[in-house]
């Protein structure tokens, strides 16, 4: 928790009040609370899912301090932002389709998050990344009471 909240210092959620750091703090809430995961490295994982995208760590700095396994489970969680965005998109959700489940479980956290976070602006973009989520976690069984929460609030409002 605290090297997520010192990477992510300074930064902001998209109201410009909200200190980032509540968001992957909520993501490592759900993946324990709702979806019942309590595997450490699960939750670690969680709480450091945008560090590699969102801040100047890089995959060694996490490997080092947190182990190979939730630095390569973050990484799947991470866009490439040296490639054209419509490849870049294409291959992190393939990666995504193709990894491990326990990044799947922080990638639906975080897109549940986003969706109970999000104003009726932000909503169908959040909305469109969700049901991508469903399309291709769909027949996964250890993934059925998270896609079905996902499922859920992508019906509110």
């Amino acid at each position: 928790r605290a090297f997520a909240e010192r990477k992510h210092e300074g930064q902001f959620r998209k109201d410009r009040v909200t200190p980032y750091v509540e968001h992957p703090k909520a993501v490592m809430a759900i993946v324990r609370d709702e979806f019942g995961v309590d595997v450490p490295e699960v939750l670690a994982a969680a709480l450091l899912h945008d560090t590699i995208e969102d801040t100047t760590t890089d995959f060694d700095d996490l490997a080092g301090r947190f182990g190979r396994r939730v630095a390569a489970w973050v990484a799947v969680l991470t866009k490439d932002k040296r490639l054209p965005e419509a490849r870049r998109e294409r291959e992190y959700f393939e990666g995504l389709r193709r990894g491990p489940l326990q990044a799947k479980f922080c990638k639906i956290a975080d897109s549940l998050h986003n969706l109970r976070d999000s104003d009726a602006e932000k909503r169908p973009k959040a909305v469109k990344k969700a049901r991508k989520l469903l399309s291709i976690f769909k027949g996964v069984p250890a993934l059925r009471r998270p896609l079905q929460l996902l499922r859920d609030e992508i019906g509110r409002r």
